[in-house]
This record gives C-alpha cells, structure tokens and sequence, in this order.
C-alpha cells in the first residue's frame, strides 16, 4: 500500500477579489507532495504557482482570500486552524524561503535574530541559545565565521548570502516540508549551482520533503521528482520529472520545453510561446489555452478538460491527443 502524501491539496481555490472583477488566482489545484520527494511546480508568471504556495501557509494578501478546498498536513485540514494553531505549523513543519532575500529580510533587524526567531517562538530556548543554533545552522548552509556575522545587517551580504541566509530561516526548525519561490532568481550562475548543490544536501542532511517554484525547466530537470505544470491558476499536467520530459501530454507543457535551448540543436533560435496568458477575471468557459494552443479543436473551446490520468502517476487536461501519430 503506497505510503499516505505529507501534504495534499484539494480542489484548492484562491481568489483575489478586485474592482475589475474576480481573479481565480489558484483555481481548483490538486497535489500530492511525498515524503522525502522534491516537487517542482513550473508555469509563466502569473500561472498561480507563487499564490499556490502562500495559500499552504495561509499568507495570501489581501484583496485575496482562499475560497474552497483543502490543506491537509498528514491528514490535518490547515484552514480549520486557529491562528494560535498555524503559528506552530509556520517555521516548525513547513518552511518557507521567499523569492527575494533582500526584500524578504527585515533590514533593521540582525541576521542573528532574524534567524533565531523561530527557535524563540516553537522551542524552550534562551536568546544565547537561539542565537549559538543560528550560527551552526548558518555554517551548514555555507556562511563561514557565521559566529561573528550573527550581528550584521542584511545590506552587509551579497545576494547568494542573502538567499543562504533565507535557507537557514526555513531549516532552522527542521520543517518537514520546504518550500522555495524562485530560490535562484536574480542569482548569477555559480551562486545558482551552489544554491542548488545547498538544497540537494539538506534533503540528504534534512530528510525533508520540497516544493521548488521555479519558471526554469532545466532547474527542475536536475533537482525534482514530480513535476506540476500550472497555467492560468490550474494544473494542466503532472508527472515524473523524467516522463514529463520525454513524453508531454499537453500542449503548453509541450510549448515550455520548446522554448529550451538545445547545444547544438540551432540552440539560439528559441521557440516562444505565441500570444499572452488569459485575464484571469475573465477566463473562458473552455481551456484557457484555447487561444495559444496549436492543437485546439471546437470542444476545446465549450468546455475546459479536467484533469485525468494519461499514463503511470501521469495526469493531463486536455480534450487532444496530439501524440498520436507521433
């Protein structure tokens, strides 16, 4: 019998409620994260991966409000919670490293007390003993001297400290699940690997389950297990990585891997996807990637296609089987 998820998401929706009309910003989004498994979440901006995310922490900004669903943490449903009752799940059993550092950390604060916060609010600890765990979390994710840099200020860190320092925030109260925005954004290429090697360790080191938001296929070809492709607040695609990447079942996962460039290949002459993504206060009664989609029939455009298995731990909506023939 397969092992029960650690989170699950059931037909989760959350809405932004604005002067121009509703934004179904995450719209009916199912997901199984296992335990000790990566799961990369993939689309264009605004395709509702971000929101998805802030929704398991229950940390959506006003205009926005989750609507529908569930949020269950090993069978726990998190928006029958208290806020007395979150705020022992927030730091203690998932973490969270924001997409960006410098914005995400509070410039007035130290490094030091920014990151033993989380012992002082969940664990029995004195400052100084926060503050002496801080230290060896920050030396485990790559900041020497950490020690003597507990007292510093954000600005005194270079972007990949910064994001480093973001890490050890979220791991500093051994979560069971991780979860990071864009962790590798605005970074450049040797921080990036690093960063990345960083995340490989701490689920070998930490045990811990993982959520990777990012736009950048070739991230979670080498880091994710699963892999869910979301457009327009929906997931239109999930699968293992490696089936996802040999063998796509819908036409916008299809479309994002054809704008990889590929070494030798014509590799500088990228495919972009035509058209802009759908308002989301007006989304039409059909897929919502009716108008991008070179495969679209008449069906396509009356009603959206649901979500349905396609093959082993594969799930697609779409009304065509563009692979036939293929």
């Amino acid at each position: 019998m397969p092992e029960s998820p650690v989170l699950s998401l059931e037909n989760l929706k959350t809405y932004f409620f604005t002067r121009s009309g509703t934004a179904k910003a995450v719209d009916g989004v199912c997901l199984d994260l296992r335990k000790g498994e990566t799961l990369g979440i993939v689309g264009e901006s605004g395709s509702g991966k971000s929101v998805t995310c802030l929704s398991i922490l229950r940390l959506v900004p006003p205009p926005g409000r989750i609507v529908d669903g569930k949020i269950l943490l090993e069978g726990r449903n998190l928006l029958e919670l208290s806020k007395r009752e979150l705020r022992q799940v927030r730091g203690k059993q998932i973490g969270m490293v924001f997409q960006d550092p410098m914005t995400s950390l509070n410039p007035f604060l130290s490094i030091g007390d920014q990151v033993a916060e989380t012992l002082l609010v969940h664990e029995q600890l004195s400052r100084r003993q926060a503050l002496r765990r801080a230290a060896e979390v920050l030396e485990k994710v790559g900041i020497s001297d950490a020690a003597n840099r507990l007292a510093d200020y954000p600005h005194r860190f270079s972007g990949g400290m910064r994001q480093r320092v973001m890490i050890a925030m979220a791991l500093i109260g051994n979560p069971k699940i991780l979860i990071a925005d864009e962790p590798t954004t605005a970074l450049d290429v040797t921080i990036q690997a690093q960063v990345l090697e960083l995340f490989r360790q701490i689920k070998a080191d930490f045990g811990a389950s993982i959520i990777l938001i990012t736009h950048n296929l070739g991230i979670v070809a080498g880091m994710a297990d699963h892999v869910a492709v979301m457009y327009a607040g929906r997931v239109v695609e999930y699968a293992p990585t490696e089936e996802m990447f040999s063998r796509p079942r819908h036409p916008y996962t299809l479309a994002l891997l054809a704008t990889l460039p590929r070494p030798g290949e014509g590799g500088n002459d990228l495919q972009p996807i035509p058209g802009t993504p759908p308002d989301l206060t007006r989304l039409p009664p059909g897929c919502a990637f009716y108008d991008r989609c070179p495969f679209h029939e008449q069906h396509c455009l009356e009603e959206a296609p649901p979500l349905l298995p396609v093959g082993k731990d594969h799930w697609a909506s779409c009304w065509v089987d563009f692979t036939a023939g293929r």
